[in-house]
C-alpha cells in the first residue's frame, strides 16, 4: 500500500517551506546587517555600504516568498493559520527596522568622522 500526502499536508509542507525560506533570508540579512555596523564601527564605510546591499538582497529575498503568500490569499486561496509563517512575517519586519536603523547609525558614524576629522585639522594649524 502506497501512503500519499493528503492536500492539507502537502499545504501544511509548502507553507512550513515558505516561512523557512523567508526566516532564512531575513536571518541572513540581519548577520550581513551586523557586519555592516562592525564595519562602520571601524570606519570602513564602504565596506559597511556593501554589506548593506547585500542584506537588501536578502530582505528582498524574504519578501518574493512572503508576497506570494499573501497574494494568493488576496486572490482568495484560503491558508490555515500558521505560527511557523506568522514568525516569518514577524522576522521580516523586525530585520527591516533593523536595516532602517543600521542605516542611520552608519550616517552618524560618517558624520561624527567627518567632525571629528575636521577639528583634527583644526588642531593642527
Amino acid at each position: 500500500m502506497c501512503e500519499t500526502m493528503s492536500s492539507y499536508e502537502e499545504e501544511r509542507e509548502k507553507m512550513a517551506s515558505i516561512a523557512m525560506q523567508i526566516v532564512i533570508h531575513a536571518g541572513d540579512a540581519r548577520n550581513l546587517i551586523m557586519e555592516a555596523l562592525d564595519h562602520a564601527a571601524e570606519g570602513l564605510y564602504d565596506q559597511a555600504e556593501d554589506k548593506l546591499k547585500e542584506a537588501r538582497e536578502e530582505l528582498r529575498q524574504a519578501h518574493i516568498f512572503q508576497t506570494e503568500v499573501v497574494q494568493s490569499e488576496a486572490g482568495g486561496k484560503k491558508y490555515e493559520y500558521s505560527l511557523l509563517f506568522t514568525h516569518a512575517q514577524d522576522t521580516v519586519m523586525t530585520i527591516c527596522t533593523e536595516m532602517n536603523l543600521a542605516k542611520k547609525i552608519i550616517s552618524m558614524y560618517r558624520k561624527l568622522d567627518d567632525r571629528i576629522s575636521k577639528l583634527e585639522e583644526k588642531a593642527e594649524v
